[in-house]
């Protein structure tokens, strides 16, 4: 584990409170650490945040936690407990930003809700993911990612149309809500600044929605329907309506995406392939004519790919400025020259001196870029940090354990 460092960048000075567990809002916090909030995360005593047991383990801990919980201080809590309420609702009333994903309500019987923190404390800045948002008929639902990505439109879209709708190989709904949470929470940021800081600004509630981040994200889809009708379904690997944008396999069984679709590179790319019929035809112009001719074209980049490696298909569609990738798995991404150039992996160890490589902070800033001080903590790793900030003495953290209250 790297050593703890006195966290620095951007957000130095922001107090972020972490009230949730496995993946939307511990990510959303995860991103304000990464960039140098102090970011406390509070767990359940026994066992802490599920994710800690998630997948690949090391030594009992699962190694997305080294990424998932990177720079914060965990401290362990018994929410049944007053006095464990009482610890993290003055936790919250000293922090610039609470990030929450419980469902609606939970906070509320605590006495930590955002109106009863607002009452004490005008400048409260409270993120709240949930899978429905905090109104509505399903808000008080249990939503996953999974649901939101469905309800959302993403499934939908996803696959090829023969075959029932497929997930993306992460938790994108979590991710997307995550990301929406840490923009919501800079602009709420900024208000309160703007309108008298910590002490006399103006906080407010950043409402984030699974199904409606996700939902943020879908293109056209709402006009499309509205005004012409249109259901857009599923087209495998194939941008729909955007001619040719598709992934194709190369002689050596690799997949590679080819993107054609502007009306210059789709003639560079045909004279690169020898189709110098398809370059030259007028109806192949302009996109809405290659959008009628679909199938032709795309058996057409395939029937090259199917004559070319991996390599070979790159080099030649490169060479021709034309868009192209393979494929990536993890593999490829940990030895290729572009992710390497932009130091996209962090070199770190675990407490027992096992070295293991982390993905780099993104985006990066120039002058404020963000780091990585320590993995993921032990569970309640912090609890004597924070706690004294309070004013608990050793007895008072003494007696908590013993009591187990922490």
């Amino acid at each position: 584990m790297s050593d703890q460092k006195p966290t620095h960048g951007p957000l130095k000075g922001i107090k972020v409170l972490e009230l949730g567990t496995l993946i939307a809002g511990p990510f959303c916090a995860r991103m304000l650490a990464e960039f140098g909030a102090e970011v406390i995360k509070v767990e359940a005593p026994d066992g802490g945040d599920p994710i800690r047991k998630w997948r690949v383990l090391k030594d009992g801990t699962s190694l997305w936690w080294s990424v998932q919980a990177r720079n914060k201080k965990s401290i362990t809590l018994n929410m049944k407990d007053a006095r464990g309420r009482a610890i993290a609702r003055q936790l919250a009333l000293e922090a610039d930003i609470i990030i929450e994903n419980y469902r609606p309500g939970v906070l509320e019987k605590w006495d930590i809700g955002y109106e009863q923190l607002k009452a004490v404390k005008p400048s409260t800045i409270m993120v709240r993911l949930s899978g429905f948002g905090q109104t509505g008929p399903m808000k008080d639902q249990p939503g996953f990612g999974a649901i939101g990505e469905s309800m959302g439109g993403l499934r939908y879209v996803s696959g090829h149309a023969d075959r029932p709708p497929v997930r993306v190989g992460v938790s994108i709904g979590d991710s997307v809500a995550a990301l929406h949470g840490v923009i919501g929470a800079m602009m709420a940021l900024r208000h309160r600044d703007a309108t008298g800081g910590r002490e006399h600004g103006q906080g407010q509630m950043v409402d984030v929605a699974l199904y409606e981040s996700v939902f943020n994200l879908m293109e056209s889809l709402v006009p499309e329907f509205d005004h012409a009708g249109v259901v857009r379904e599923r087209t495998g690997g194939a941008l729909p309506g955007i001619v040719p944008s598709n992934t194709y396999t190369t002689r050596d069984g690799d997949n590679v995406v080819i993107a054609g679709n502007g009306d210059a590179i789709f003639k560079r790319l045909m004279l690169a392939i020898g189709r110098d019929d398809m370059a030259n035809d007028p109806q192949m112009e302009r996109n809405d004519g290659r959008v009628a001719r679909t199938a032709d074209i795309d058996g057409a980049i395939q029937a090259w790919c199917d004559t070319k490696s991996i390599d070979e298909a790159l080099a030649i569609l490169q060479a021709a400025d034309v868009p192209v990738g393979k494929i990536y798995s993890v593999k490829d991404m940990m030895t290729d020259p572009q992710f390497l150039a932009r130091n996209m992996f962090e070199q770190h160890q675990f407490a027992d001196g096992t070295p293991v490589k982390l993905p780099a902070i993104s985006p990066k800033l120039s002058e404020t870029p963000g780091h990585t001080h320590w993995m993921g903590p032990g569970l309640g790793e912090h609890n004597d940090e924070v706690l004294k900030s309070l004013g608990y003495s050793d007895a008072d953290i003494a007696a908590l354990k013993a009591e187990r209250v922490l």
